[in-house]
């Protein structure tokens, strides 16, 4: 059932933020991002850098000042997974325990109270988790037994134990076993199953858990239609999921074209995202969507007043347009109004030993590899930097010590030159 689009709300008035979560089925997952592969020590990276927004302690630096460039998150290290929800953050260590900081007004850094941490705490009861996501103001945590965990806000059930409290501690998402990946949105979450299909819970007044119902749902439904999904997404009020031959289906939202089917009409049911293939990753946004192809390229669609489209304008699109100067892109990562990406810079995704920043793979140009075809107006991607972000930046969540917006990517200066984890808050962004 479609329906006509709804005015969303402005951010500048937020009553609820999103983060994105990108889940891969084959790693571990990054929050917000599609994992670069792993690095050493068993896929674990040495520490956490943290740069934009810090209102509530979100870069997890101790102290409230927000940061225009990365900054490193003190006293965690082995870390396998990051997340960034509206004004929180999550990273998983590889003893498979969770910490988080950062607001705490629902419960969602799960240490058992609601007081705001600007330094990493634990996350009480948690073990053998596989992966961790993060919505607006709730958290989730994938076990390796294949169960999902969940706490914080559940004012629409987005926790998926058939109530409606908030929760500062985990919660058992009510059903659900055989889970591969998990995405939290603004007030929903999404759940790709080892057998191809999808689940959702929480908030629906657009139809973003996919059942062809505009009705919240305190536990999991079925997404309908979905068979063979490889990855999911969730984002402001919308849900995105990977399917065969790397086509992507979207539903709900759809007042900015977020759903890429070049309309604005809601749907409560999937969609099929128009001209895409190869796909092997997508990311949700508060109302635009971004695809990874295999190709190592970059397209998004919907929303673009901050530029968060990435291709030199403003303008929305319905259909997916190709983010410009990125290429040989191995991970990304949306948050409401920004985005993050993860080139192999000198690596070219797996074409040779690194080498210098200046290097030529496949006859691309400096530090660009040269994979898929070039579109008009590409241009280097940063210099040698391994990240790069676009679109909102009035916290410095772009890291490249401006807060101007920026409708292409521009580089982030990390501290690691080689960068495997990826996650965008609200306004703040995570690496690692």
């Amino acid at each position: 059932m479609d329906e006509p689009n709804r005015p969303v709300r402005s951010t500048a008035g937020r009553t609820g933020g999103v983060l994105a979560a990108v889940l891969v089925a084959a790693l571990a997952w990054t929050p917000g991002a599609h994992a670069a592969g792993p690095g050493g020590d068993g896929g674990a990276v040495p520490f956490t850098q943290a740069w934009g927004d810090n209102d509530d302690g979100q870069l997890g630096t101790g102290g409230g000042a927000g940061s225009a460039v990365p900054v490193t998150v003190p006293g965690l290290t082995g870390i396998r997974g990051l997340a960034a929800g509206y004004e929180h953050s999550l990273a998983l260590l590889r003893d498979g325990t969770v910490w988080a900081w950062g607001d705490n007004d629902h419960g969602q850094l799960g240490d058992g109270t609601e007081t705001d941490s600007g330094t990493p705490v634990r996350v009480l009861g948690l073990t053998g988790v596989k992966a961790v996501a993060a919505g607006d103001d709730f958290s989730l945590a994938l076990l390796r037994d294949g169960t999902v965990r969940a706490w914080g806000d559940n004012d629409n059930g987005q926790l998926g134990d058939g109530t409606l409290a908030d929760s500062s501690l985990p919660v058992q998402v009510h059903g659900l076993s055989g889970v591969k990946a998990v995405a939290g949105g603004d007030n929903h979450a999404v759940a790709l199953l080892r057998d191809g299909t999808v689940r959702a819970w929480g908030d629906n007044d657009h139809g973003q858990l996919g059942n062809g119902r505009l009705t919240d749902s305190t536990i999991p439904v079925r997404v309908q239609g979905l068979t063979r999904a490889g990855a999911v997404a969730a984002g402001g009020n919308h849900s995105l999921a990977v399917v065969r031959d790397g086509q992507v289906r979207a539903w709900g939202d759809n007042f900015s074209g977020q759903l890429g089917n070049g309309t604005n009409i809601d749907s409560t049911t999937p969609v099929e995202v128009q001209a895409l293939t190869g796909v092997e990753a997508v990311g949700a946004g508060l109302g635009h969507s971004l695809a990874l192809a295999g190709d190592g390229t970059v397209w998004a669609w919907g929303d673009n007043a901050s530029g968060q489209l990435g291709d030199g304008t403003t303008t929305d699109s319905t259909v997916p347009v190709r983010v410009r100067g990125l290429r040989g892109v191995t991970a990304i990562a949306t948050a409401e109004e920004h985005n993050l990406a993860v080139t192999s810079s000198c690596d070219c995704r797996g074409a040779g030993p690194p080498v210098r920043p200046s290097c030529r793979c496949g006859g691309g140009p400096d530090g660009l590899p040269g994979i898929g075809p070039s579109g008009p107006g590409d241009a280097p991607a940063g210099s040698g930097s391994a990240v790069h972000a676009w679109g909102e930046n009035g916290d410095g969540q772009l890291g490249n010590e401006s807060t101007a917006d920026s409708s292409v990517p521009v580089g982030v200066t990390t501290a690691r030159g080689k960068i495997t984890l990826i996650a965008a808050g609200g306004e703040h962004s995570l690496a690692g």
